[in-house]
């Protein structure tokens, strides 16, 4: 018998899913099934109506041409997500949506791509492309290992707390050894991978949060991690 369903809200698939992005909502969706629980899957693109049933919200990157597709109408939905962020919904935001949950993306020919402001975060496009294996160190998630490739770099304001420091890679600006941003229940970060399928404890945190939200509760099942376990070791034993 199932626990209950969770729904699953993925923005922009069709502008924002590269490098294997599309492999976080498919290991959260399995996870869940794994857990108990059903998983509905919600495919949001520019132009649709938002929907009322939301428990996760997911998002991938993209290049500066599918950002500025999706621009204006993530704006639109952007006071939405700012309720639903501030109501505790999980969400995980990679590289081009980690970009654009904050303040602005200025792009290397100084064009601005407005953000939502949901990440107290600024990126302006650099000539250096950060591009390698990262493995990054999280008091919460320990080592969260993934890929980056980008060449924007991101600062934190005082309202962003970074998910952790980087141990091997750039991570958000490559100065400042921190990567990614935290707000409530929200992660924002440059790991591409996908980062979910080598990140059980990530995946299993997003889940939580949604059961606990809409349940009052989780009740986990014993997952065998074994192969994410194999996984993460090759990751991290890999060059930069």
């Amino acid at each position: 018998m199932s626990k209950g369903t969770l729904v699953i809200v993925q923005l922009y698939p069709k502008n924002m899913n590269i490098y294997g992005d599309w492999g976080n909502t498919l290991t959260l969706k399995r996870r869940i099934e794994w857990h108990g629980y059903d998983a509905k899957l919600v495919a949001y693109n520019p132009g649709d109506t938002f929907p009322e049933e939301v428990d996760i919200i997911v998002g991938g990157g993209g290049q500066d041409s599918g950002q500025a597709a999706i621009g204006d109408d993530l704006r639109s939905v952007g006071p939405e997500l700012i309720r639903l962020a501030d109501d505790n919904v999980p969400m995980l935001m990679i590289c081009g949506l980690y970009q654009l949950f904050g303040h602005f993306f200025k792009t290397r020919e100084g064009v601005i791509i407005k953000g939502i402001g949901l990440l107290d975060i600024e990126t302006v496009g650099g000539d250096e492309r950060m591009i390698g294996n990262i493995i990054t160190s999280s008091d919460e998630f320990g080592d969260i290992v993934g890929y980056e490739n980008h060449s924007g770099k991101t600062t934190l304001g005082p309202l962003a707390q970074p998910l952790g420091t980087v141990r091997k890679g750039a991570g958000n600006n490559g100065q400042d050894a921190l990567e990614g941003a935290r707000y409530k229940n929200v992660i924002g970060t440059y790991l591409h991978g996908s980062l979910l399928p080598k990140n059980p404890a990530v995946a299993d945190w997003l889940i939580e949060k949604a059961a606990c939200r809409r349940f009052g509760s989780f009740s986990p099942s014993v997952i065998d991690d074994r192969f994410a376990s194999e996984a993460r070791r090759i990751a991290i034993n890999r060059p930069r």
